[in-house]
């Protein structure tokens, strides 16, 4: 397995499937507390089948690490990601950039992306909003938001899903057909 930089554009071997991944289940260092969730089985499952473009929104917005923990408030439909303690509202600055990053990827040839599951930046699905009237709810990421926006034909999975090795094959197969079709 081979990780990509993220300013490399485009693939160094194209035998390999080019999928974008949360930086954090590469076991790169940048989550909050500094530390990781490298996604072992996940890396172990593709070696030598995919070559990995990392991302990391939150430290490629300008977030430091270690850094204040965030979170979602507001409706599941339009979040706004907002840090726990300081309350400093990150979501318009998060919402630019990964604009900018998404068309990157675009050019970068990218057939699909694993997210960090429950991520108030990365999470597809269950990731807990607090609601403005004191009800919880579950939403999307902000960062995944924009990339299922912007690339909906996109195959994107989060690690916890692809835990599963039929589930693990069924997404490289939407991978995979997502390249066939984009160099036709």
């Amino acid at each position: 397995m081979r990780s990509v930089s993220p300013a490399t554009q485009s693939p160094s071997d194209p035998s390999r499937l080019r999928i974008g991944v949360s930086a954090c289940l590469l076991g790169e260092r940048v989550r909050y507390d500094g530390g990781h969730k490298r996604a072992a089985g996940l890396i172990r499952a593709t070696e030598g089948v995919v070559e990995w473009v990392q991302v990391c929104p939150e430290v490629e917005v300008g977030m430091g690490t270690p850094r204040e923990t965030l979170h979602l408030r507001g409706g599941a439909n339009s979040p706004r990601l907002v840090t726990t303690e300081t309350d400093v509202d990150h979501t318009d600055a998060m919402v630019a950039w990964a604009r900018a990053r998404i068309a990157s990827l675009a050019c970068a040839e990218i057939d699909g992306f694993v997210l960090k599951t429950r991520s108030p930046s990365c999470g597809l699905a269950s990731v807990p909003v607090q609601g403005a009237d004191g009800e919880n709810t579950t939403g999307r990421g902000v960062f995944a938001a924009e990339v299922a926006r912007a690339l909906p034909d996109l195959p994107l999975a989060d690690e916890e899903q692809l835990a599963d090795p039929v589930k693990l094959t069924a997404f490289l197969r939407r991978v995979a057909t997502h390249r066939e079709l984009r160099v036709r």
